[in-house]
């Protein structure tokens, strides 16, 4: 039986570059974001061509009502579920000092990046340990892109490194609590990866690379951070529930 993963914001970005990877390892795929189901008709296209089953399900993870149809979508269609890959986030729509920014902003990136990931995981969580009590077989596991802002402070975008700290513990919280089931959870924190968040600010991050900001002299691809997801759900690091894999060429480490 192919294992089935969901992956929020997987119609493009970091989440496409993730979804490619588990279509290359076999996976069937629940695919979703927020466009219109028009609009990623060529990614899911180009997911399909692995060979395998792929829906999209629209939906915005920051509302209940929406979270519940997400699921609902997916087990009418492959009945279970094994892999989440939390993805999803936003950054602020605009970006001003902590000391300038509004409240709806701060809302609006905590409702999607933290709150929603945090309760779609809850009802995640809940429905792999009853798969899991009824098989001894079923695997299954939980993989929260987080970020180099979990630990590094951008004072001109406070709630995304908020959002993103918040979902550090979140990890560890459902690490610990699904330890007894055999369901691993990790994060995975990349760093300044090539996608449509961050083309505003590429000429920035294209001379800070050229002068030495990663060790790694490059920009991150979407399929760095997907080959990194793609080991995780293979089962490549059994032990390893809880822990943090970096894909940021080295950006975070500490230099003199």
């Amino acid at each position: 039986m192919r294992k089935v993963a969901l992956i929020t914001g997987g119609s493009r970005g970091i989440g496409f570059g993730i979804a490619l990877q588990l279509a290359a390892n076999g996976f069937d795929l629940a695919i979703n974001g927020t466009r219109a189901g028009s609009e990623v008709e060529d990614a899911i296209k180009k997911l399909t061509a692995f060979g395998n089953d792929v829906i999209y399900c629209r939906g915005n993870i920051s509302s209940a009502s929406e979270r519940e149809n997400i699921l609902r979508l997916v087990e009418e269609h492959y009945g279970k579920l094994h892999v989440l890959i939390n993805n999803a986030g936003i950054a602020p729509r605009e970006r001003r000092d902590i000391l300038e920014a509004s409240e709806e902003s701060f809302d609006e990136v905590i409702s999607t990046n933290l709150k929603g990931t945090y309760f779609l995981t809850q009802q995640v969580a809940n429905r792999m340990i009853v798969h899991k009590q009824r098989d001894g077989e079923y695997q299954a596991c939980i993989i929260n892109i987080s970020s180099m802002s979990a630990t590094m402070a951008s004072v001109n975008r406070g709630e995304y490194c908020i959002s993103k700290a918040g979902l550090s513990m979140a990890t560890q919280l459902f690490a610990v609590r699904l330890g007894a089931f055999n369901i691993p959870v990790f994060e995975i924190r990349p760093g300044v990866i090539r996608t449509d968040m961050t083309a505003a600010v590429q000429e920035k991050y294209d001379s800070l690379i050229k002068e030495g900001l990663c060790v790694q002299s490059r920009w991150g691809e979407p399929e760095d951070v997907g080959k990194a997801v793609a080991a995780l759900v293979r089962g490549d690091f059994p032990y390893s529930t809880g822990q943090v894999i970096m894909v940021d060429g080295g950006l975070t480490i500490p230099r003199i």
